[in-house]
């Protein structure tokens, strides 16, 4: 069950957002799903709890555009949140 609430596009640009810093977690989980090998449908299905099927689209923009954001929290983003904690 998916409890999160969620933009369809994640945010963009070279600064941690409030949003960022909200889904920290889901972006983890984004992360180690990818690390794993998972199919990108079950991971979106699971998260954010999108139907790939139903909505093959949408489910796929929600899903690259949150791995795409969280890939760069990881290698950059991070250091925002060193200066200033969750």
């Amino acid at each position: 069950m998916v409890t999160e609430t969620f933009e369809d596009t994640a945010p963009t640009g070279p600064a941690l957002t409030d949003y960022d810093r909200a889904h920290i977690k889901l972006y983890a989980r984004l992360l180690d799903a990818s690390a794993d090998g998972a199919d990108w449908q079950e991971a979106v299905s699971v998260l954010f709890g999108i139907d790939p099927v139903g909505e093959p689209e949408r489910a796929r923009h929600v899903h690259d555009s949150h791995l795409e954001r969280a890939r760069w929290v990881a290698s950059s983003g991070y250091k925002d949140l060193l200066e200033r904690p969750i």
